[in-house]
């Protein structure tokens, strides 16, 4: 590769690192794909690629890398991620007016199969939700995220569920003494979820040390970020990434996995189907089915303690 291109993909990875702030392990991975990929057209090309040359790189040049990946075996996931790697560098390169590639953006990323996130195993989910608190920021984010993180394992919310309840709604339902909460989830439909005493009383401790709450309005977001304004997402992602690195979990704990978890692990306990459904806000029993995976060995002890025959 000629001196240009050497320059450009260091000054891309300096942006990733400075301005994209990505994990170390993220960014090995976003250079290599890259690398890969230029090897890839060194053999294609018949020479290293310049970055003029890299401008010029028709849909069928790119076609043909992605088919060699599929030829080596390599699986689809890994090759998304290439691809998003490749297109990162290209969207840079255009940035930086060094080099323009219109072809790129006609490929299409490779469709991945469908999955739902892996639960976390009952003791590991334990510990999840033990994680110390952070000593260098104040207690009460330290409350709030707790508060949140109840609500996605203990209740099975979606994290947009939990994070779009109001002032008025967490107040008036403290205040009764109530421990079911109405949620307006996907369709905008309405289910009942019952919460755990331990759920209340991270959203109580939350809303007492919380600084900001007071000054809110009754129809605000309940849940708010460092400076009083409403709770992004984007937070919450950061966080349970933070803790899972800590406990050395798999990148599949996200959010949404706690929601799994607390389905999986009511199904694992002998909770029915069609409960677990309306918990969810599931639509269709199917999507209940498809997101709440047994495993073989609860099914057999179902099936042995269950069916009559088998008592015999």
């Amino acid at each position: 590769m000629t001196a240009s291109v050497d320059s450009a993909r260091e000054a891309w990875r300096d942006w990733l690192t400075s301005e994209r702030r990505l994990a170390r392990h993220t960014l090995v991975a976003y250079e290599h794909d890259v690398a890969s990929f230029l090897g890839f057209m060194t053999t294609y090309l018949g020479a290293p690629p310049s970055l003029e040359a890299l401008g010029k790189l028709k849909p069928a040049e790119f076609r043909a890398w992605l088919a060699e990946r599929a030829r080596l075996g390599l699986a689809r996931t890994s090759t998304a991620r290439a691809f998003s790697s490749v297109r990162s560098f290209f969207q840079f390169l255009d940035k930086r007016g060094l080099a323009r590639n219109a072809s790129i953006g006609l490929i299409q990323t490779p469709k991945l199969p469908h999955s739902v996130p892996k639960a976390l195993s009952e003791p590991d989910m334990e510990e999840f939700l033990e994680v110390p608190a952070q000593q260098e920021r104040e207690a009460w984010l330290d409350r709030r995220d707790t508060a949140v993180l109840l609500l996605l394992y203990g209740a099975g919310l979606r994290i947009g569920e939990a994070l779009s309840l109001t002032r008025s709604e967490v107040e008036d339902l403290l205040a009764s003494g109530r421990d079911t909460l109405s949620v307006t989830g996907k369709g905008n439909k309405t289910r009942i979820v019952p919460l755990l005493p331990q759920t209340l009383a991270a959203l109580r401790a939350y809303r007492d040390a919380c600084p900001f709450l007071s000054a809110r309005r009754p129809g605000d977001s309940f849940f708010v970020g460092a400076r009083g304004g409403a709770l992004d997402p984007a937070i919450v992602q950061k966080r349970v990434r933070e803790m899972r690195r800590e406990l050395g979990l798999a990148d599949s704990v996200t959010p949404h996995a706690l929601r799994h978890s607390f389905a999986t692990h009511l199904l694992g306990a002998g909770g029915d189907l069609r409960t677990i459904q309306e918990l969810l806000g599931h639509a269709s029993l199917s999507t209940t089915q498809r997101y709440t995976a047994v495993d073989a060995t609860r099914l057999a002890a179902v099936y042995r303690a269950a069916h009559p025959r088998a008592k015999r």
